[in-house]
């Protein structure tokens, strides 16, 4: 069973995360602290998905975000807040979150957003043999790596799927929905602005000047594509 980790302090929403995840079909870990999720991380290792509130009693979710995407690349994160101020969005994208969602939710769009977190992680166990290699770099499709120059990046499941999109579809003009929708799926609740957040994260990893980008070009009014 596919195991997830719900990080609330609040026991009244960890409990309506978990009975709706369950039915689902998942396996709810619950942690109250950041203390305790790392606990649980180690106890549960293979623990795919984390569900992080920002605001606890003993650290904050950006935190535990920062210090799961430094030992996990491969793990789906989404960060949970009652918050709506832009920068707690951008803020917990830019720590190594794939996704987000505001409260108050409903049970299916939370369940729709683990669902789209699980397909992206290749989850299912198949893998797409071979290699697309498009001038300094060289995507590895069958254990999803990315190389530039011979040297490696690390790469979220999510920034691994941009990648893979835009090297793709090299020089086609892609909107933002055009990205949504390959990369986080057809049914996704969320906004445009989670398309530029974790595209300017890529940007920081491959361009040689991130200010400058010269791979991932801005189509003004439109959204990106591929330079290569």
């Amino acid at each position: 069973m596919k195991k997830i980790l719900v990080l609330e302090d609040e026991t009244s929403i960890r409990s309506f995360i978990e009975i709706n995840l369950t039915r689902a079909g998942y396996e709810v870990i619950e942690a109250g602290t950041g203390a305790e999720a790392f606990e649980q991380l180690r106890l549960h290792p293979d623990i795919q998905v984390a569900i992080l509130d920002i605001m606890l009693p003993d650290t904050d979710g950006f935190e535990v975000c920062r210090k799961i995407r430094t030992a996990d690349q491969h793990m789906g994160i989404v960060m949970l807040s009652a918050k709506t101020q832009e920068m707690d969005k951008v803020t917990g994208l830019m720590t190594g979150a794939d996704d987000y969602i505001t409260k108050p939710f409903s049970p299916a769009e939370l369940t729709a957003r683990i669902d789209a977190i699980f397909r992206r992680t290749g989850s299912s166990g198949q893998a797409e043999p071979g290699e697309i290699v498009q001038g300094p770099f060289r995507l590895n499709t069958l254990n999803r790596t990315l190389e530039k120059d011979g040297v490696n990046i690390k790469l979220t499941q999510v920034e691994y799927s941009i990648m893979k999109m835009f090297m793709d579809n090299p020089r086609k003009a892609l909107s933002r929905e055009d990205i949504l929708n390959t990369v986080w799926g057809r049914n996704y609740f969320g906004e445009l602005k989670i398309a530029d957040v974790n595209i300017r994260r890529l940007r920081i990893k491959i361009e040689d000047d991130p200010t400058n980008p010269v791979y991932i070009i801005t189509v003004w009014g439109f959204g990106y594509k591929w330079g290569l």
